[in-house]
C-alpha cells in the first residue's frame, strides 16, 4: 500500500479536490506538512514513495459518489514489512530485527506504524466518518498460515481504539501480484482468499489482469490503476452505489 510504481502524468492530474489525503510525514518539498489535509496528488504515503491502489480507489468513489460527499484518504505504510509492523503489542520485537531501512522508514512515523495510524484516524474524526480500512499486505507474510489471525488482531485493535461498529467497517484486503502475471507471491493469495472466514466484515479484491513489473513482485502502474478502481467498486456497492457508466 506504500506504493512501489512509478507515478505517471496522468495520475497527478484531473484529481478533483473533494479526494483528500490526511498527510502522515512532513513532505516539505511538495508543501505538505503532517496532520493537514491535501487533494490527493500523489504520493500518498511518505514523499518519495509511488503509486498506490488508494489513489485509484479514491478516483473511483468521487467520480461515482454524489459531489456533497467527500473521499478521505490516510496512508500509513511500510515497505516490504511483515503484517508484525502493525501489532500493537509486540511490533518491537519485530522491529527490533529489521533491516535499517525499514527502521529508517518506521522513525518517520515517529517509531511506531500503528500508533501513527490511529493518531491520524481520530484527527480524521473531527471532521470525517470512517467508512471503512484497507490494506494491501502479504508477499513478506508468504505462505503464513497465521496471516489472517495477525490481519483479524491488527483490524480488531483499530475497531477498539477508533470506537468503531465492525459491521459498519469492512475490510478490504487486496491479492498479491496474480498467478497469471507469474506472481513470485502468487501463492499468498490462497490465504488471502479466506480472509473471510476469519474477519467477517472483510472482502478480498481481485489483482487477476493486474500487471506487474520485472521482479513479479510489484504492479506497474497501469496495474495499481486497475486494482485499485476494485478496491473503489468494491466500496460503493458496499455503500449502496452503482458504478455511473461511461
Amino acid at each position: 500500500m506504500e506504493g512501489n510504481a512509478r507515478i505517471q502524468a496522468q495520475d497527478s492530474i484531473g484529481i478533483d479536490s473533494r479526494f483528500q489525503v490526511l498527510q502522515a510525514v512532513d513532505c516539505g518539498d511538495k508543501g505538505r506538512l503532517k496532520d493537514n489535509w491535501y487533494t490527493a496528488i500523489p504520493p500518498l504515503a511518505r514523499c518519495t514513495t509511488g503509486l498506490t491502489p488508494a489513489d485509484y480507489f479514491g478516483r473511483t468513489l468521487v467520480a461515482n459518489l454524489p459531489e456533497k460527499i467527500r473521499i478521505g484518504i490516510i496512508n500509513v505504510s511500510v515497505a516490504g514489512a511483515k503484517i508484525e509492523i502493525f501489532e500493537k503489542d509486540s511490533y518491537q520485537s519485530y522491529l527490533a530485527t529489521a533491516p535499517g531501512w525499514m527502521k529508517n522508514i518506521v522513525a518517520e512515523y515517529g517509531g511506531n506504524p500503528y500508533d501513527r495510524l490511529v493518531t491520524l484516524a481520530k484527527l480524521a474524526q473531527k471532521s470525517g466518518v470512517i467508512k471503512g480500512i484497507l490494506l494491501h499486505q502479504g508477499e513478506s507474510n508468504t505462505n503464513d498460515t497465521l496471516w489472517t489471525k495477525k490481519v483479524k488482531g491488527v483490524y480488531d485493535n483499530l475497531i477498539k481504539d477508533l470506537k468503531l461498529k465492525p459491521r459498519k467497517v469492512p475490510l478490504l484486503a487486496g491479492e498479491v501480484v496474480n498467478a497469471d502475471q507469474s506472481g513470485i507471491c502468487a501463492s499468498m493469495n490462497k490465504i488471502i482468499a479466506t480472509l473471510p472466514q476469519v474477519v467477517s466484515n472483510s472482502y478480498v479484491i481481485s489483482s487477476a489482469g493486474c500487471t506487474c513489473s520485472r521482479d513479479h513482485l510489484h504492479f506497474t502502474a497501469e496495474g495499481c490503476r486497475l486494482l485499485g478502481t476494485r478496491y473503489g467498486e468494491t466500496m460503493l456497492s458496499l455503500l449502496g452505489y452503482k458504478v455511473k457508466e461511461n
